[in-house]
């Protein structure tokens, strides 16, 4: 099914590429993205399967330049006479736009990378394979009430323009995320893998259960600066916003980023790399442009930035592979990020599992990885988790949220007491600056994001300093 799946799609985006010729003439150029999404999902609240999901559909994505101006098209129609509408209309945007003098031209052939391995099992889970996973968290938690989802997702594309170039590519992915309530006090647990069969139900569920009861009647603690160990549920959430607006070639270029290559911005500890290929991702992005590992940051300092071809062109550097929707708008944004842990910084592209959760120390503290950093911590406090946050000031990358689902005081390495949940005001780059990085887990986690390939995957993080600036309703 898969192999002609692939052919399928092959051929679409040939075809359209001939369309464009005839319609537009041989001077125009086109590149052409069709991908087919299998994406499903098993939603369970008050500790019951409540919704099994399932939805399947291609999409066709166009851009064309000719008379020197640029527009871009895209549908789900594959028929011709759909493919025949799509390009008619994408011939007929571009004669409205103003003309594209910063047009950087299409992708050259050149060798695409074949990707991760796709499981074969996780690309066409069965909806009680998920639901097996979903009654193991439900089990693990001992009558806590549980929620939360359980999803597999597939995706196969092909690319091909009018320069000659093509490429195909597959992936498949797992996630799940759900917490346990206990009163009034969650415990979360969520990871995403290539396979389904590396997400262990009770494994997730015991871990949430544990969380849960340990942070029931907190008290409430005053707001300033506090040491603080960030679990790496919180850590993605740093790396998702490093990405959109730190390493961002086009933000960088109109100065609304704080990155500067060359600069040791971080701590020698932190070493960040966009890798794709370490996990299930198409091979290739938007613009048919390979995509590879990326170092943005190597002991600290930045290295590199994130282009597709037109902030590339613009930098005088060429695309890293960053090709993405609403990137003429936005920008490039890198999608994969890795925090590499402790032992691992020296190979930047090492692979290798990431380690599951839910084993060994039970409590709030949820792993051992996680606890050898908590035992070095005199007062601070151990996070969990961070949501609802919105950036304040782009070029500083300061950030406002609140914690979620526990926060701990910790004294003389242990948690001695649940603590109600803080607002906070930092400056990402500045906690994870020079100096400020006490110690990286060994014990990356991979956690998921939309199910379009995106991840951000870290150990655990121990910080001198971070500042909570109130309650969390203040």
């Amino acid at each position: 099914m898969s192999e002609r799946t692939e052919r399928s799609e092959r051929d679409l985006a040939a075809r359209v590429v001939e369309l464009v010729r005839r319609v537009a003439g041989p001077a125009a150029e086109a590149e052409v993205l069709v991908t087919r999404t299998d994406l499903a999902l098993t939603r369970f609240a008050n500790s019951f399967v409540h919704q099994n999901v399932a939805e399947t559909g291609t999409a066709v994505q166009l851009r064309l330049h000719v008379d020197g101006r640029t527009a871009a098209g895209g549908g789900s129609r594959v028929d011709p006479d759909g493919l025949a509408a799509l390009v008619e209309r994408t011939r007929a945007a571009a004669r409205l736009v103003p003309p594209d003098p910063a047009w950087p031209g299409l992708t050259a052939p050149a060798p695409v990378p074949a990707g991760a391995e796709v499981d074969e099992a996780t690309a066409f889970a069965s909806p009680d394979e998920r639901a097996a996973r979903v009654r193991a968290f439900v089990d693990a938690v001992e009558g806590l009430e549980a929620a939360g989802y359980c999803r597999t997702s597939y995706r196969s594309g092909a690319f091909a323009n009018s320069a000659g170039h093509s490429a195909v590519g597959r992936a498949a992915e797992a996630a799940m995320d759900g917490i346990a309530r206990a009163g009034g006090a969650d415990g979360v647990a969520r990871l995403c893998a290539d396979r389904l069969a590396d997400l262990d139900g009770a494994a997730l569920g015991a871990r949430a259960a544990a969380k849960a009861r340990a942070a029931a009647d907190p008290v409430e603690l005053p707001p300033g600066r506090y040491e603080v160990v960030l679990e790496p549920a919180a850590v993605a959430d740093l790396l998702q916003n490093l990405a959109w607006y730190g390493f961002n070639g086009k933000r960088h270029a109109e100065r609304l980023a704080f990155a500067e290559p060359g600069t040791a911005q971080f701590d020698p500890a932190v070493t960040l790399v966009d890798d794709p290929l370490h996990a299930s991702t198409l091979p290739f992005d938007l613009e048919g442009t390979p995509r590879r590992a990326l170092s943005l940051v190597t002991a600290g300092t930045t290295g590199a930035l994130a282009y597709d071809r037109r902030s590339g062109a613009e930098a005088g550097t060429g695309s890293t592979g960053h090709g993405m929707p609403g990137g003429s708008t936005f920008g490039p944004i890198p999608h994969n990020l890795r925090l590499l842990p402790a032992e691992r910084v020296a190979g930047a592209t090492g692979d290798g599992p990431a380690a599951t959760v839910g084993a060994g120390v039970t409590g709030a503290v949820g792993d051992p990885d996680t606890a050898a950093l908590v035992a070095g911590v005199r007062r601070g406090l151990l996070v969990s988790d961070f949501w609802y946050t919105r950036v304040l000031d782009p070029k500083q990358l300061v950030v406002t949220g609140l914690t979620r689902n526990g926060v701990w005081l910790v004294e003389d390495g242990v948690p001695v007491r649940a603590v109600r949940d803080f607002r906070f005001t930092e400056s990402y780059p500045r906690a994870l600056g020079p100096g400020r990085v006490l110690g990286l887990g060994r014990s990356p986690v991979r956690q998921p994001d939309r199910s379009d390939g995106s991840w951000w995957e870290a150990p655990a993080v121990r910080l001198s300093s971070w500042n909570f600036t109130g309650g969390a309703s203040g």
